[in-house]
C-alpha cells in the first residue's frame, strides 16, 4: 500500500501548498476534508495527519487514533520539523518518485483497460502528452489520440505536436481540423467564462463526432491534473475557473473516464514526462491555456485579433529564449486588450490596440509571482510588438501576482 499523508483542508490557498511540501520528502501526501470521520481516517490508514492552522470542528476521534498528528501554521512551518515528522515519527520510506508512479500507472491501465480502446484528447500541452505516453506504454495503439486544431493555437502547434509525437511514439494521431467552427460559436461572445463554456462545448461536438467513427472505444483519457481539481471546486474552496477536462464530458460522451495525473502537480508532471522519454523540451513548454488564444483575446474573439495575437505571443516567446530565461520563468505569454490608444507611426496618428506581457514564476501554479525581466529585454518585446504587429501601437506589462490576480486575464 502506498504510503500517504492526509493534510486536513481547511479551504486556504496556504493549506494547498503543504502537501507538495510534503511530496518533496518522497511521500505522497493529498488534502482530505476538515469534516472527514477518524473511521474514514481508519480504513484509509495514513501514515500521518497534518492540521493547519486550529482543530475547531474536527471529529476529536482523529487524535485518539493510533496515527501520528501534528499540527503546523499553513504558512509559517519549518521543513525540517515536517521532514522530521514525515520520516521519524511516521516512519515512512519516502518511496514516493516519478519512476516508481510510472511503472505502477502504466500497470494500473494495462490491467484496468484490458482490450479497449481508449481516445485522448491531445492538445500538445505537458498534461496531455504525458498521458498519452503513459497509455501508449499501457495498451499500444489501442490508444486513439485525437488534436483538435481550434485554430486557437500558438504559432506552428500543430506542426510542432504532430513532428513530436509521430517521429518518437507508437500510436495513432488523427488531427481533426475544427477552426471555423469555433470562431463561430464564440461570435460576439465577451464574458470569459461564456468562452470556457462554448470551447468546452463545441470541443465534446468535435469530440463525438470522431468517437462515432470509433467502435471499440470505452474510456476517455484526460490531463486533468491536482491543481485542476483543487481549483474547480470542493466542499470547502470555491470554483475558481472552470475547466473542460474536469467533469463533464464523461456523462456527455457515454466513456469511463481515465485520468493518470490527477494525484500530480505540474512539476511533478514534468519530471514524469522525462522519465517516460519525451523530449525535454517539449516537457519544458510552458502550460497553455485549454480554450487557448480565446482567453487570451480579451472581449470578442475574431480571426484578425487571434493573427495578431499569434504573432505578437511568438515574439515574446521567442525573445525570452534568446535571453536564455526561458527555463528560468514558469510562463510567459501575451494578451490582446479591448484597449485602442493613442499613437504616432511614421508621422501619423495612430488610434491601435494594446498588448500586454505577462510573465510569472510559480512552484506549483496555486501561487505565482510577477518576474522582474530585464529592462532590455522587454524593450525588445516591446519594439518587435509595435513594428511587426499590424494594428498594435503600444505594449504593457503585467506587475499583479497570484493571489489575488490569476495566472490568465480570462
Amino acid at each position: 500500500m502506498q504510503e500517504t499523508i492526509f493534510v486536513l483542508d481547511f479551504g486556504s490557498p496556504s493549506v494547498q501548498l503543504v502537501p507538495r511540501r510534503i511530496r518533496e520528502c518522497g511521500v505522497y501526501s493529498r488534502l482530505v476534508p476538515r469534516n472527514i470521520s477518524a473511521e474514514d481516517i481508519r480504513q484509509q490508514q495514513p501514515k500521518g495527519i497534518i492540521i493547519c492552522g486550529n482543530s475547531i470542528g474536527l471529529d476529536p476521534e482523529i487524535f485518539c487514533m493510533d496515527i501520528p498528528v501534528l499540527e503546523i501554521d499553513p504558512v509559517f512551518f519549518e521543513m525540517e520539523k515536517l521532514r522530521h515528522f514525515v520520516k521519524e515519527v511516521c516512519g515512512c520510506q519516502c518511496t514516493w518518485t516519478m519512476k516508481n508512479y510510472a511503472a505502477s500507472v502504466i500497470e494500473r491501465f494495462r490491467e484496468e483497460i484490458g482490450s479497449d480502446e481508449v481516445i485522448c484528447g491531445l492538445s500538445g500541452g505537458v498534461d496531455s502528452s504525458v498521458v498519452a505516453v503513459i497509455l501508449s506504454r499501457a495498451i499500444g495503439r489501442q490508444l486513439k489520440c485525437i488534436l483538435v486544431d481550434s485554430g486557437m493555437m500558438r504559432k506552428d502547434e500543430i506542426k510542432n505536436i504532430v513532428s513530436t509525437f509521430e517521429g518518437h511514439f507508437d500510436l495513432e494521431l488523427r488531427v481533426v481540423d475544427a477552426a471555423d467552427g469555433f470562431l463561430q460559436r464564440l461570435a460576439g461572445v465577451s464574458e470569459p467564462q461564456e468562452k470556457r463554456r462554448r470551447v468546452g462545448h463545441y470541443f465534446i461536438e468535435v469530440f463525438s463526432e470522431v468517437a462515432k467513427q470509433l467502435t471499440n472505444v470505452r474510456h476517455l483519457a484526460q490531463g486533468t491534473i491536482y491543481p485542476d481539481v483543487l481549483e474547480s471546486g470542493s466542499e470547502n474552496s470555491a470554483t475558481i475557473k472552470l475547466h473542460h477536462n474536469v467533469g463533464g464530458l464523461p456523462e456527455k460522451l457515454g466513456f469511463n473516464l481515465v485520468e493518470p495525473l490527477r494525484d500530480l502537480f505540474k512539476d511533478e508532471v514534468r519530471k514524469l514526462g522525462i522519465e517516460l522519454g519525451l523530449p525535454e523540451e517539449f516537457v519544458w513548454r510552458h502550460p497553455f491555456p485549454g480554450p487557448g488564444l480565446a482567453v487570451r483575446c480579451l472581449g470578442e474573439v475574431t480571426q484578425e485579433k487571434l493573427d495578431r495575437l499569434r504573432v505578437a505571443d511568438a515574439i515574446v516567446v521567442e525573445e525570452i529564449r534568446r535571453a536564455g530565461l526561458y527555463r528560468q520563468v514558469s510562463q510567459v505569454f501575451a494578451v490582446l486588450l479591448p484597449v485602442k490608444s493613442v499613437g504616432m507611426t511614421d508621422g501619423k496618428r495612430t488610434y491601435d490596440d494594446a498588448v500586454a506581457i505577462r510573465c510569472v514564476a510559480t512552484d506549483d501554479f496555486m501561487t505565482a509571482d510577477w518576474v522582474a525581466l530585464p529592462g532590455e529585454v522587454l524593450r525588445k518585446m516591446s519594439s518587435r510588438i509595435i513594428a511587426e504587429v499590424n494594428g498594435v501601437n503600444r505594449v504593457v506589462y503585467d506587475i499583479s501576482s497570484k493571489p489575488p490576480a490569476t495566472i490568465e486575464w480570462e
